[in-house]
């Protein structure tokens, strides 16, 4: 099989929109998948992203639209999946194509509901992808950031370093550096806790925590990141100051395009866990993955006092004064 091949871009939110037009700066062509005809429409149409990161235009003629997954997921030799992790149950049960021989990279930083499996897990449970072909994007990479054409760094995670640094090749720009990764589990786990802490953040910036309490917040998030990683797949070479792990939590944490962080400030300036969702035009990843996170740590039983400050605010209905002053005296 080619790696990368023909490339699938499997979802049509912002994320999904920034990494098609990295694709396609290396690429002649791409396959994409869309849920709906009247947004494909309006693609052709306007020659850009009808609802996300509409600044960025796309030369149609070299994108092949689909709203049938399965007619994307056989014409493909390389699938990217870019869905939001609730959702991407949902969209892969209308899947009847076989992809158990496609190589498929998870763009999602989340885990599968219901079943409290990280993406390539799932994959490989439901879907008979083996380990050799699964890939994984994470790193501190706002989607409108790479959009903008600033900066950007990738970690492209693959137990086979060769199909990564392939995979890598078809991304990487003067503005995106790719770096490869074989900690595949690492890479997924750090981009759902990562969210987490970053809801945290923000519940902290507003209630007007201040600097100095934010800063050991998230210092104490990397630790609390590190032991759990540590627990559930454990990797010698891992190193938790890496722009993966440290780099993704800090811009998640702080960055004013961080969803989680404007869910979470949006809670600690005194609105309800629900009435914050509502009020979110995009998902926030992360309140999904703390429930996930915590009922994956009953079987660890890792020291995650950051994970139960979260994880009570949002599924428990402690007020964030009390679940936030609850952690005072467990940061290092």
């Amino acid at each position: 099989m080619p790696i990368p091949g023909k490339i699938a871009i499997m979802g049509g939110g912002s994320w999904a929109t920034a990494l098609a037009k990295l694709a396609l700066n290396n690429a002649d062509n791409i396959l994409w998948y869309m849920r709906r005809d009247d947004r494909i429409a309006d693609f052709k149409q306007t020659g850009h992203n009808p609802v996300y990161l509409s600044d960025v235009t796309f030369d149609t003629s070299r994108i092949h639209f689909s709203s049938d997954i399965n007619e994307i997921a056989d014409a493909a030799d390389t699938l990217l999946l870019v869905t939001p992790s609730p959702y991407m149950k949902s969209h892969l049960k209308k899947l009847s194509a076989d992809i158990s021989k496609k190589f498929v990279v998870t763009a999602i930083k989340g885990i599968v509901p219901d079943e409290n499996m990280i993406v390539t897990e799932y994959l490989q449970n439901f879907y008979h992808v083996p380990e050799s072909h699964l890939a994984v994007i994470g790193g501190p990479c706002h989607a409108e950031e790479v959009a903008l054409e600033r900066l950007s760094y990738l970690t492209i995670g693959c137990n086979d370093l060769q199909k990564a640094r392939s995979f890598a090749d078809i991304l990487a720009s003067p503005k995106l550096k790719t770096i490869i990764s074989s900690d595949v589990k690492g890479i997924e786990y750090s981009a759902v806790l990562k969210n987490v802490y970053a809801i945290a953040a923000g519940i902290c910036h507003g209630m007007k925590s201040g600097d100095n309490f934010q800063a050991m917040l998230v210092s104490n998030a990397l630790n609390e990141m590190d032991r759990f990683l540590q627990a559930v797949s454990p990797c010698r070479d891992r190193n938790i100051s890496d722009s993966v792990y440290l780099g993704d939590l800090l811009v998640t944490a702080y960055s004013r395009f961080s969803r989680n962080h404007n869910f979470g400030s949006m809670i600690g300036r005194g609105y309800s866990v629900s009435a914050a969702k509502m009020e979110m035009e995009m998902i926030a990843e992360g309140y999904f993955g703390t429930k996930c996170i915590y009922e994956i740590n009953e079987r660890y039983k890792v020291n995650m006092p950051i994970l139960q400050c979260v994880y009570d605010i949002l599924y428990k209905k402690v007020l964030p004064r009390h679940a936030i002053e609850s952690i005072y005296d467990t940061f290092l």
